[in-house]
């Protein structure tokens, strides 16, 4: 197959090519803006093969390699053991992804729901962060926090 035709073809099923490309091709192709992904899951998994986290959307569309933007996000965080527990769940109606940065983000609402401590978090402006050795979420304005768990002694 040509590289012309790869092209038409890799456009037509809204795909980027920038990593597909040979030296020999001379001409960087245009900007492509792929076309939304609907029911759109990314699967995570740790070093061992545990899961680590899944990100989902009603919609994804993918800007560049290293920027998707998702509507209705949901990212579900596991335990990253063999148990694989749901840890935490960060809902956002729309969100940005970074992959090569560990990094998720948005201008709006985001809901932290976290089972580990029994507590939920609300805000706006957020970033979320995760590396092998945690997690990590900011958020900027209108916070809430409800904790689910009992506190005694909590006025003394």
């Amino acid at each position: 197959m040509t590289s012309r035709a790869l092209r038409r073809l890799a456009l037509g099923a809204g795909l980027t090519l920038l990593p597909f490309l040979r030296a020999d091709d001379r001409q960087p192709p245009p900007l492509v803006m792929n076309a939304p992904v609907k029911n759109w899951a990314l699967p995570l998994f740790t070093e061992e093969g545990n899961r680590q986290m899944t990100l989902r959307g009603t919609q994804a569309q993918a800007i560049t390699a290293e920027h998707i933007d998702i509507v209705d996000m949901n990212i579900t965080v596991f335990s990253r053991d063999s148990a694989e527990r749901v840890d935490t769940i960060i809902l956002s109606p729309s969100a940005s992804y970074f992959p090569h940065e560990n990094r998720a983000t948005g201008p709006g609402r985001v809901r932290l729901i976290d089972y580990r401590y029994a507590l939920e978090v609300q805000g706006d402006q957020w970033v979320y962060t995760y590396d092998r050795d945690g997690k990590k979420i900011s958020l900027a304005r209108n916070v809430q926090v409800v904790i689910h768990a009992p506190l005694p002694d909590f006025l003394k």
